[in-house]
């Protein structure tokens, strides 16, 4: 239960960068907010993938005999060595948390695995590292404008090509990305 004291979870949402914004890590970019409390903040940015297959990336004992058409994207600095598996429906062999409808993350070691082995089904996506924030960390990026956001659109998550991803979110909200300001101080 929410009091005047706590300021309401924007989670989930997409968090979409000011075009300001100058932190490499987040220049232009798209966050899935999965997470938002006093305490923290965790998301994924949905649009830097690798050129890395990740078959290539996993360890697993035993390794993965195939190569799979699965590829690798950076869900943030944190953590760089975890995984996230992100899908548009939820498995129904191995733990997932639902994010919202339509979006499941899980870290189970055999889904991944049975994601490597064979083609993973469509809107999946497999995660290296993630984005977070302490205590008070995001509200303060969010007063200084250094971020929108907006609902979770299913077709920006896993349908828009990565490079048009921050276009799209910033124009499915009526905005026009040349014509946005940060106030305040830079950011990052």
């Amino acid at each position: 239960m929410n009091d005047a004291r706590t300021p309401p979870s924007l989670a989930p949402s997409l968090l979409v960068s000011m075009p300001q914004l100058c932190d490499p890590n987040f220049h232009q970019s798209v966050i899935l907010l999965c997470e938002h409390t006093e305490e923290n903040a965790f998301g994924l940015v949905l649009n830097r993938p690798t050129a890395r297959p990740a078959v290539d990336a996993v360890r697993l004992t035993p390794p993965v005999p195939t190569a799979s058409s699965l590829g690798l994207w950076i869900g943030g600095p944190v953590e760089p060595k975890r995984g996230w598996i992100l899908m548009g429906a939820e498995p129904s062999d191995a733990d997932s948390v639902r994010v919202c409808d339509g979006i499941f993350l899980s870290t189970s070691r055999s889904l991944l695995r049975r994601l490597l082995e064979a083609p993973p089904p469509p809107r999946t996506r497999l995660f290296t590292g993630y984005t977070g924030w302490g205590a008070g960390q995001l509200d303060a990026e969010l007063a200084a404008s250094a971020w929108l956001y907006a609902e979770v659109d299913l077709d920006i998550v896993f349908n828009t090509q990565s490079t048009d991803m921050w276009e799209s979110a910033i124009r499915g909200m009526g905005a026009d990305p040349s014509l946005l300001q940060m106030g305040g101080e830079r950011v990052h």
